[in-house]
């Protein structure tokens, strides 16, 4: 599996828009798609901008489903961005940097690093931004550190689901890709 993607523009929207529909699922909390994306955007697109906005889009597109469904109780009215936005959406383009330095040359070890490496970034961001925006835990060191520890039981899920969906995604890109590939090899050869 080392090697870089070469999927047309509308494979990679696919892609991402199966994987962000996934998000739309029953599937336990912090298990989600995202840092696959991110990392999938980097590793595909050509253009940097993109790679970041694409994912972000998407991440965008299903907040504004989940908030205004799913999450609704949370919000007052229709919610097209919330307090917490800057933070996760933050933390998104720094696993976008993370695809474009770690993913030049796609490896199983690179993958398995760079989600790794996202799962953590992203517990690190996004509760820090829980703490430093919300009115749960005090503006004190001792605060910070019971924001930590209260979201650690929701770390297993981030990293579990940052695994899957980054294996799941690159690996089903992989086989198609071999599978075309064979096809194609294979019609050349009945073609003579």
């Amino acid at each position: 599996m080392n090697q870089k993607y070469s999927l047309p523009f509308w494979g990679i929207l696919l892609v991402i828009g199966v994987a962000v529909m996934s998000r739309l699922l029953p599937h336990p909390l912090n298990m989600s798609p995202l840092a696959g994306i991110a990392l999938f955007g980097a590793a595909s697109l050509k253009n940097r901008g993109l790679a970041i906005a694409l994912p972000l889009l998407a991440f965008w597109l299903s907040d504004l489903v989940l908030n205004n469904t799913l999450y609704r109780g949370f919000y007052d009215g229709v919610t097209l961005v919330h307090s917490g936005m800057i933070w996760t959406y933050g933390a998104m383009i720094l696993i976008a940097l993370i695809g474009f330095i770690a993913l030049r040359k796609v490896s199983m070890t690179r993958l398995v690093g760079a989600s790794l490496t996202s799962s953590f970034l992203f517990f690190t961001v996004s509760n820090f931004g829980v703490w430093m925006s919300g009115t749960m835990y005090p503006k004190t060191i001792e605060g910070l550190v019971a924001c930590y520890v209260a979201a650690i039981p929701f770390f297993q899920n981030t990293v579990a689901g940052d695994l899957f969906y980054t294996l799941a995604i690159f690996g089903g890109v992989a086989v198609a890709q071999s599978r075309h590939e064979l096809r194609h090899s294979w019609s050349h050869l009945w073609n003579r």
